[in-house]
């Protein structure tokens, strides 16, 4: 009788970083359910948009305290702690908010489920960061790539529901998140390189960072995130002030994703060949430049372009920047990912109160200006002095 062999050590972190694709896909998949059938929930629960906007609040409010809440608890206890309650709480906070019918649970619901998507967030970018280290090469912007992948699923999964209620999709996505995570808990306990690997760092170029350094990379990652926001809650908007059709208007924000789902997809390869610096000072100084002359021209296809190259352009830097705070532990990626959220959170607002102020494509130049200001400091983050 023979046994099998042990796994070798080139197994286990890719064992582990096929776990960790798991989480980031299922991030994903959960939020592009919960961000689409936004509407469906605001009519339901009668909401005026005032009202839907305190709803959103409490979920920003909760992911920022699940981020600095994660990154002490991973801190003590090592981030696998963070993947799997957190993911249960995450599927079955999404299950009690299709059942939510007032707007005070409504808001007690969304805080619960952006706490438990800062925890879980924190547990699974700081995981990677250990198991990006165990590979000795990059594999973050992969990791984020399967996030965006799963996002893109998580729309499609939505457009051929439409006929389903809400609350029922709501209830099926969630239990199912619940229920693959209690499976993969085995997996986790056994996921060695995601807690306890000590060896060299990845990418040596990466700093130890310093207080004012972690406060630069958020500084970074809040500028690029505020980017995406525009994409999200102003693209399709772009479009249809350029007199696009509702259709053309409606694939800005698709195209912006599937181009930062392509940048990540190579991301990986860029930055192991060029390094994180020149490939996120690169990729800004072409987001920069693509929206820039995309709202300068002023027609849907050069709009079109511009935001797919904000997409490829920033596609690698968030990632790089999570990476270079991991070399801080659990504490400087929960306090990124938090200053980064900032910017998600305030960039639709600054460009609607920009566009008051003047007008639409003239607000798009905050987004132009903050790329090129990564673009220009991107180095001091990242680079070894």
């Amino acid at each position: 009788m023979t046994t099998a062999p042990a796994a070798t050590a080139a197994e286990v972190p890719a064992a582990d970083r096929r776990l960790l694709t798991g989480v980031f896909t299922v991030l994903g998949i959960v939020m592009a359910v919960w961000g689409a059938r936004m509407p469906a929930v605001q009519a339901a629960v009668h909401l005026s948009a005032g009202q839907l906007a305190v709803v959103l609040l409490g979920a920003a409010a909760g992911m920022v305290a699940g981020l600095q809440l994660g990154g002490r608890l991973a801190a003590r206890h090592g981030p696998s702690r963070l993947l799997v309650g957190p993911t249960v709480a995450f599927g079955s906070s999404l299950v009690l908010l299709g059942q939510c019918t007032t707007l005070p649970t409504l808001i007690l619901g969304a805080a619960v489920f952006g706490c438990a998507h800062g925890l879980l967030d924190v547990g699974a970018n700081a995981s990677a960061v250990n198991c990006q280290s165990a590979y000795r090469r990059p594999i973050m912007s992969g990791l984020h790539a399967a996030y965006s992948i799963g996002a893109l699923a998580g729309a499609a999964l939505v457009v051929v529901t439409t006929w389903m209620p809400y609350r029922l999709l709501f209830s099926l996505v969630g239990a199912a998140t619940a229920v693959a995570a209690l499976a993969a808990h085995r997996a986790v306990r056994a996921a060695q390189s995601l807690d306890d690997f000590t060896g060299p760092a990845a990418d040596s170029t990466q700093p130890v960072p310093t207080r004012v350094r972690i406060w630069l990379l958020g500084a970074l990652a809040a500028a690029c995130l505020l980017a995406e926001g525009a994409a999200a809650d102003w693209s399709a908007v772009h479009l249809r002030s350029l007199h696009a059709s509702e259709a053309t208007a409606a694939s800005a924000y698709a195209v912006y994703s599937g181009a930062m789902a392509v940048g990540r997809l190579f991301g990986d390869r860029l930055t192991s060949r060029f390094g994180a610096s020149v490939t996120v000072r690169g990729g800004a100084a072409l987001s920069a430049v693509g929206l820039g002359v995309g709202v300068a021209i002023g027609s849907p296809a050069s709009a079109l372009l511009g935001w797919a190259a904000i997409g490829l352009g920033l596609s690698t830097a968030v990632p790089s920047l999570i990476s270079a705070a991991g070399r801080g532990g659990p504490r400087a990626v929960g306090t990124v990912a938090a200053t980064g959220y900032l910017g998600l959170l305030a960039g639709p607002a600054a460009i609607g109160g920009l566009a008051s102020l003047s007008t639409l494509p003239a607000a798009f130049t905050l987004p132009v200006v903050l790329a090129a200001c990564v673009a220009l400091t991107a180095h001091r983050a990242l680079e070894q002095r």
